[in-house]
């Protein structure tokens, strides 16, 4: 189905179309921008209330700045459709995270536009200065660049580590944050309770009276230099106590905060700062899925909805004949209840991801034993130990890519110190349409060569709910991750009773002969599936579930080894220093000799699509792996079938 963008956004191919228009005409413009992204998502899937939210920034950014010479960044990528729609990828935007198409994040392969590659959060600052310094370095003095964080992001510590180095610096950067009280879900922590104070302080709605009255009685525009603005810099600083705004103290100006949905006054309070030498911060107040009703009043829920009806906001869901099994996340976020039910020492944490880890069962029915710390990867990390300190049992659960935001916490405050934190590692292995940004290719690899780890993963729900109950045990004095893919397992009963595992022993799924198949996690199940595939063929592969990839099971790896020549190993991490390669070091230490294929994700960066399309591409599929194994046995490959 073709969509047509309105009759003003059709004449947009770029930001110098967009600033043929008048500026009364940029409320139109807004009007079928916004419409447009619904009408996309609605109908393609994707991200959606935060762009919506970002509607009239998108437009007076580019109606007002020289981009792409003006260099813009946007903070969690996924509020920039509108940005990508304005800057020439209007007709392709229906391929967005598409297969091959458009990525959901700003990509600077991409485009010129995106000055920065973006997909974790609360990066722009830091990315912006540094452009801003080198610009600075270059004799650019007129060189603009901005930084839009919100959804959460200023949050996180590396927002501040940037503000703090900013306020330093006389480079041009502006830093627009974008209040909407959201990330995923609804922001936490003392931040949002300041922010919420400035924008009900007669203090700060005072002094930005005066600020806007200053400006209003100088010659804005063409004419107003920047000595100036050097004049107004001074005049600004005696109508505030530094030390009562947050950002002031920090040594950048600050402004606002303003009416992020109102497109007029944006492009004259954007037009008046562009002048303003130095840095300085921009407060605007949107509302997240602003345009779309049900979005507005559900925020969580419409963040990426999927597939819906426009008209109803019916939201489609895939329909089954059978029962399906529950999704890993929901698995985790239901098992941590019964556990914490028998143990009042266990403690749940993350990282601003209640609803995508499903802590947020456990935060509704426990709410003084499960804990949302906002976008803070580092902070959940080393809180946990120190409360691992005190005896307690917690499960912090940390997405796989955001774990790496964490690295120096889990060695240094965790492994070195032994504490028994259990690392919930969901999203692992190739996650989809958001792309190389969030898929968990390097969990293993990097959680294996840290001393005093246990990196363990399931191949299924039960496996999950066993190893979250080994993990919460006593005689369990070491930290421990465990990984799990995104979304849907294989075992529709999956309330099983719980049994300890014993640790670093796998298990022999299936007796065979000639080829060994060692799965670790969830591609064990496609391993499965191919070993059902070739049995026509004559081949009878053996099945060994390996559980762990520290410690291995060498009792089950000399097994292995003594009986077959052929062997191929399985998993969904990087081929480079994961489960394989502890397969390798084990063969070579012990001197045996086999041919051993090694089956994983590949030393490249792997783009986006559904998982099925990505696992097929880089050959980590059944059939794949059923041809493989007809390789191996001296069977002629199978062809493809439609």
């Amino acid at each position: 189905m073709e969509i047509i963008p309105g009759a003003l956004l059709q004449q947009i191919n770029s930001p110098a179309d967009l600033k043929k228009f008048d500026k009364d005409k940029l409320i139109q413009v807004c009007q079928e921008l916004r419409q447009y992204i619904v009408d996309v998502v609605s109908v393609h899937g994707g991200h959606f209330g935060a762009s919506l939210g970002v509607v009239e920034l998108s437009v007076a950014l580019h109606y007002v700045f020289n981009t792409p010479y003006d260099q813009l960044v946007w903070d969690v990528g996924h509020q920039a459709y509108g940005h990508k729609i304005l800057t020439g990828r209007r007709d392709n935007f229906p391929t967005n995270r598409k297969y091959k198409g458009l990525s959901g994040f700003p990509k600077r392969t991409e485009s010129e536009y995106d000055t920065f590659g973006v997909g974790h959060s609360s990066t722009s600052i830091s990315a912006a200065l540094g452009m801003a310094m080198a610009s600075h370095y270059k004799g650019e003095h007129d060189r603009q660049h901005v930084a839009v964080i919100g959804d959460g992001a200023m949050t996180a510590g590396l927002a501040f580590e940037a503000m703090n180095h900013a306020g330093i610096e006389k480079s041009n950067v502006l830093i627009i944050l974008n209040d909407n009280c959201m990330s995923i879900d609804p922001n936490v922590g003392a931040l949002k309770e300041y922010l919420t104070d400035i924008t009900t302080s007669h203090t700060y709605n005072e002094f930005r009276d005066n600020v806007w009255k200053a400006l209003g009685k100088l010659p804005i525009g063409k004419n107003f230099t920047r000595d100036m603005a050097s004049k107004l810099e001074a005049s600004l600083k005696g109508m505030v106590n530094k030390s009562s705004n947050l950002f002031e103290a920090l040594q950048i100006r600050y402004f606002g905060p303003v009416d992020g949905h109102n497109v007029e006054k944006l492009v004259d309070v954007l037009s008046d700062l562009k002048n303003i030498a130095g840095p300085k911060i921009l407060h605007i107040k949107t509302v997240k899925g602003k345009g779309y009703d049900l979005a507005e009043k559900d925020q969580t829920k419409w963040h990426a909805p999927g597939l819906f009806d426009k008209v109803t906001g019916e939201i489609f869901k895939k329909k089954f004949d059978i029962p399906q099994p529950p999704k890993y996340q929901d698995v985790f976020g239901h098992t941590i209840i019964e556990l914490a039910e028998k143990n009042p020492l266990i403690l749940g944490i993350t990282p601003a991801m209640p609803s995508g880890c499903s802590l947020k069962y456990m935060m509704e029915k426990m709410p003084d034993r499960a804990f949302d710390v906002g976008i803070c990867e580092q902070h959940a990390v080393t809180l946990s130990a120190g409360m691992a300190t005190q005896g307690m049992r917690v499960f912090c659960n940390i997405y796989s890519s955001f774990m790496q935001r964490a690295y120096d916490m889990v060695i240094h405050d965790v492994a070195i110190q032994k504490l028994p934190v259990v690392f919930c590692l969901d999203r692992a292995g190739l996650v989809g349409e958001d792309g190389p940004t969030h898929h968990g290719c390097y969990d293993i690899a990097y959680m294996r060569c840290i001393p005093n780890m246990i990196v363990c993963a399931p191949m299924n729900e039960a496996e999950l709910r066993n190893m979250m109950y080994t993990a919460q045990l006593p005689s369990l004095q070491m930290p421990i991750s465990i990984r799990y893919p995104r979304g849907e397992g294989v075992m529709p009963e999956w309330q099983t009773p719980f049994e300890e595992i014993q640790i670093g022993k796998g298990r022999k799924l299936k007796d065979g002969k000639d080829i060994a198949i060692l799965s670790f996690g969830h591609p064990g199940n496609f391993a499965a599936s191919a070993i059902r595939d070739v049995r026509a063929d004559g081949i009878q592969p053996a099945h060994y579930d390996m559980r762990f990839a520290k410690p291995l099971d060498e009792e089950m790896l000399h097994e292995v080894f003594s009986n077959f020549k052929k062997v191929i190993t399985i998993e969904d991490g990087t081929v480079v220093g994961g489960f394989g390669s502890a397969v390798l070091e084990f063969m070579n230490a012990q001197g045996y000799h086999a041919d051993v294929r090694v089956l994983g994700i590949p030393d490249a960066l792997i783009e986006h699509g559904t998982p099925k399309q990505l696992y097929e591409e880089i050959g980590l599929d059944p059939y794949s792996i059923a041809q493989l194994l007809r390789s191996m046995a001296g069977v002629k490959a199978k062809p493809v079938t439609a």
